[in-house]
């Protein structure tokens, strides 16, 4: 293809290849991006706390401002640490106290990427409170979690919180087509939607979904997508919701299984998608909620270990029931 750069080996995680190098290549996250651009140019940082579901950029912008502050030397001053990989106390005493006590140099601070921090034990983080403060005149603290709700308020007060969303359609969309651009494949309109649907606003998961469907083909389609992820057409969950309100629940229970069977789909996606359908089903506000309940309720029993089969069947029986009434 003109104008684009040669394809790279299979071998090569696109992931990592097309990792934004800076803050402003990072895609859909403007607002929050512009803000700490300015912390970056002025060299004035303060503590950070990301939080938002995954591949969003948490992880990308914590690097880039890292790039950005110490240029070449970047690696010499930043210390990523994954917590769930880490959670005690331990990793708290150790490795970041021992690496705040050596932030010295040419640089006036240090920056500690602490990723996945929600995993941290409620020790583990009273410990690293305690960290920030003593160290808080050589050392910046970058931390990242999905959830900000499980990170103690004394770390969150000693934060700037960045709240990143996930990323729109169109982000993502611009994201995997830049991508398709430079590896010389084409992407049809439906492979692209597809894609998307599967991604939820997820950008690592768009990549790799359109990375595992160029193996199979240079051209990307809507079947290759849904088939190399494992993912179910929206149209088949939603045709098979309906036979199970129009009360044709053995119908309704041979898709299901051919779902799971042959489709290789998991129960906990199926009620994911299930949930992304609900207003698709044509149901008037009361069903659709009661079909939310009772989603949340298998969705409860699938994840304490419940069998999913039995969960997903008693589900769809649940609304061909409601169906009759």
């Amino acid at each position: 293809m003109n104008g684009t750069v040669p394809r790279s080996s299979r071998r090569e995680i696109w992931i990592e290849k097309y990792r934004p190098k800076s803050l402003a290549e990072i895609i859909g996250q403007k607002s929050i991006t512009s803000r700490l651009e300015s912390y970056a140019e002025k060299r004035d940082l303060p503590h950070l706390l990301f939080s938002g579901p995954a591949g969003v950029g948490k992880t990308t912008s914590a690097v880039s401002i890292a790039q950005e502050i110490y240029g070449e030397e970047w690696k010499e001053n930043f210390l990523e640490l994954n917590a769930s990989d880490e959670r005690g106390i331990d990793v708290v005493r150790n490795r970041i106290k021992n690496f705040a006590r050596s932030a010295f140099g040419s640089h006036d601070y240090k920056i500690i990427f602490l990723d996945e921090a929600d995993s941290l034990t409620k020790d583990a983080q009273n410990a690293l409170r305690r960290t920030m403060e003593q160290f808080s005149h050589n050392t910046r603290f970058i931390l990242s979690c999905n959830y900000s709700n499980r990170i103690i308020d004394p770390i969150q007060s000693r934060c700037a919180v960045f709240r990143f969303p996930p990323l729109s359609d169109e982000a993502i969309t611009k994201g995997i087509i830049n991508i398709a651009t430079l590896e010389g494949i084409k992407i049809t309109e439906g492979g692209s939607e597809a894609i998307v649907y599967v991604a939820q606003g997820d950008m690592r998961k768009a990549i790799n979904a359109l990375q595992a469907a160029s193996i199979i083909s240079m051209e990307i389609e809507e079947e290759s997508v849904y088939r190399i992820t494992a993912t179910a057409r929206p149209e088949e969950i939603k045709k098979m919701v309906e036979k199970a309100i129009s009360g044709e629940f053995i119908e309704s229970r041979k898709m299901l299984e051919k779902m799971i069977s042959e489709g290789g789909i998991s129960g906990g996606d199926i009620i994911d998608q299930l949930y992304r359908s609900v207003w698709d089903f044509g149901v008037n506000d009361r069903n659709a909620i009661l079909i939310i309940d009772r989603i949340g309720e298998a969705d409860y029993r699938i994840a304490e270990g419940a069998n999913e089969r039995i969960q997903l069947e008693a589900l769809l029986a649940s609304i061909a029931i409601s169906g009759e009434k």
